[in-house]
């Protein structure tokens, strides 16, 4: 293959991943009524770790015993992510969440450069953070604890990408995120069963769990670490800044989520934050799994 074609793999990779997540999450929506927020994410936990386990088995040449402390927070931190940000996604619309919870991985990349030109994405960003936040109580305002959970979110994805790099530097990229999201599963899982009950047990969620594990976490992974191989990490990093814009269409077209002319300023203002960060930090944002 021409590197030419392998770059344009790559994005193709890229943009399917970052479909394949969102559809997750509007599958995973689907389930909110019958299972709640964190029933849904028990679910998607579980079978997203048994996909990363059967793909990357992590039991062959496992890590050594002084690394398990660091990936059990790994682990923690990452069900603490996913288990917030679907249940702001039971208050907010999906492409809000997704851009409200951008703002770790922002900070992450802003506070780590020294550039003056970071000053214009902080501004972007504030100001998409700013129109974002529930000042009113009128039309298309927004639920407040929606909005703090996704921003909780956000939080969770910058101690992601912190506590991620010093486990990426440890263990083999796909056996971290499969032990992770096994150790996130034993954080998730307890609670899901709790607040959903009985109705977690249900056969017919079974295609819904299997589809929101592999579309959200099992498919994205896999096609980033081969998109990650063949173009560089600018590049990466500007492309995962569509995830807000791709968040907020497929929201509409299959939530049927109307944000009103305000809200995708905001999201259009925080996607620039991004894709600007991005064109001026040394490493991409990690993306959650």
């Amino acid at each position: 293959m021409s590197k030419t074609n392998t770059k344009l793999w790559a994005i193709v990779a890229i943009l399917i991943s970052i479909v394949s997540v969102q559809l997750g999450a509007t599958l995973g929506k689907h389930l909110f009524p019958v299972i709640g927020a964190a029933g849904t994410t028990a679910v998607r936990q579980f079978f997203a770790t048994a996909a990363l386990l059967i793909v990357f088995r992590p039991w062959q040449g496992g890590p050594e015993r002084r690394h398990w402390p660091v990936l059990g927070l790994y682990g923690a931190i990452l069900g603490i992510m996913n288990l917030v940000f679907y249940m702001s996604l039971a208050r907010i619309p999906l492409g809000i969440a997704v851009a409200l919870e951008f703002s770790g991985p922002l900070a992450v990349a802003i506070f780590g450069s020294r550039k003056w030109s970071d000053f214009i994405w902080v501004g972007c960003a504030v100001a998409g953070l700013l129109i974002l936040l529930p000042w009113t109580q009128g039309a298309g305002a927004l639920d407040p604890l929606g909005v703090a959970l996704a921003l909780v979110a956000g939080v969770c994805w910058a101690a992601y990408i912190i506590v991620g790099q010093k486990v990426g530097d440890r263990v083999h990229g796909g056996k971290a995120v499969a032990l992770g999201m096994a150790f996130s599963m034993l954080f998730t899982v307890p609670v899901g069963v709790v607040a959903a009950g009985a109705s977690l047990w249900s056969w017919s969620l079974l295609p819904y769990g299997i589809g929101i594990g592999i579309l959200a976490s099992a498919i994205p992974y896999s096609l980033e670490m081969i998109a990650l191989k063949a173009m560089p990490a600018k590049t990466f990093g500007l492309m995962m800044s569509l995830e807000p814009a791709v968040a907020a269409v497929l929201g509409l077209v299959i939530l049927h989520e109307l944000l009103t002319p305000l809200q995708w300023l905001a999201v259009a203002l925080i996607i620039i934050a991004s894709a600007g960060s991005s064109l001026t930090s040394k490493r991409p944002p990690a993306e959650p799994v």
